[in-house]
């Protein structure tokens, strides 16, 4: 039971655009590069590497954290690709909850105008229990093939530029103070969703612990069709610092009964 309520608040999480946010190295909001007239392309997100600590939280309860961090390049298949980890912990002080850990693992590349996932899988930290689930990005073939305990599970057509999920992070900052919409396919756990989103050059400001003082930030709104829990709306808000970088500040989902709020408490990024 509980891996399927951290399977499905991963989903929402994906959902919602929460992951990919930085704190550089004592870096405070004064230090930002404020204005910059056209988001970051590419090469500019993958030029630093940033560690991001979000709080997930459901009107006073605070539900767990969101830890993302870009690790050092590796290879996949003879080449360099770009290594994500998306970290998952519930908090034990919730009824029934206990502690647990997941993490997601993303090898990724990118070209000019995009991401896309090369692999894709979880471990579940707290049963000490690796590859529970994986997705294989096969571009020769065009298929992205799903795993779950190594048993192959289905295979499913696959769209560009296809994601399993975590990267949207990265490609949805390419947007933030632009109204260009744009649409992402997100594969996860033996389906395909796809997440569309527009933002504005709107700014307004806003306060997280991650800064001392109120930033300027950028407001996007989309919807998906992901199988998100709790009677997920499939409509979400986001807001991006208006930084060199875009960096992803807050994000709500709407469920049956309020919001699921999600903000960055920790930032840092070095070059």
């Amino acid at each position: 039971m509980m891996r399927m309520l951290l399977s499905r608040l991963y989903k929402l999480t994906v959902a919602v655009l929460l992951l990919f946010l930085a704190n550089p190295g004592g870096i405070v909001a004064q230090q930002l590069t404020y204005e910059r007239e056209s988001p970051p392309t590419p090469e500019m997100l993958m030029d630093v590497r940033e560690t991001f600590e979000y709080e997930v939280k459901y009107s006073f309860f605070t539900l767990g954290w969101v830890d993302v961090e870009l690790l050092p390049d590796t290879t996949h298949q003879g080449e360099k690709v770009h290594h994500l980890r998306t970290r998952i912990r519930s908090n034990s002080r919730v009824p029934f909850v206990g502690k647990n850990i997941v993490n997601y693992e993303s090898l990724f590349s990118h070209n000019d105008d995009w991401f896309f996932s090369h692999l894709f899988w979880r471990d579940d930290i707290h049963d000490e229990q690796y590859e529970t689930l994986k997705v294989e990005f096969d571009r020769e073939q065009m298929e992205a093939r799903f795993f779950e305990m190594g048993e192959p599970t289905d295979t499913l057509e696959l769209e560009e530029p296809a994601s399993g999920g975590d990267i949207v992070f990265y490609y949805s900052r390419m947007f933030a103070g632009i109204e260009e919409p744009y649409e992402l396919p997100v594969y996860i756990e033996g389906e395909k969703s796809t997440l569309m989103a527009k933002s504005s050059p709107e700014t307004e400001m806003r306060s997280y612990d991650a800064f001392e003082d109120e930033v300027e930030t950028y407001r996007s709104d989309g919807t998906t069709d992901v199988d998100g829990p709790f009677g997920f709306s499939g409509s979400f808000k986001s807001w991006f610092l208006t930084d060199d970088l875009r960096v992803p500040v807050e994000a709500h989902v709407k469920v049956i009964f309020g919001n699921v709020k999600v903000r960055l408490i920790s930032y840092e990024r070095s070059e």
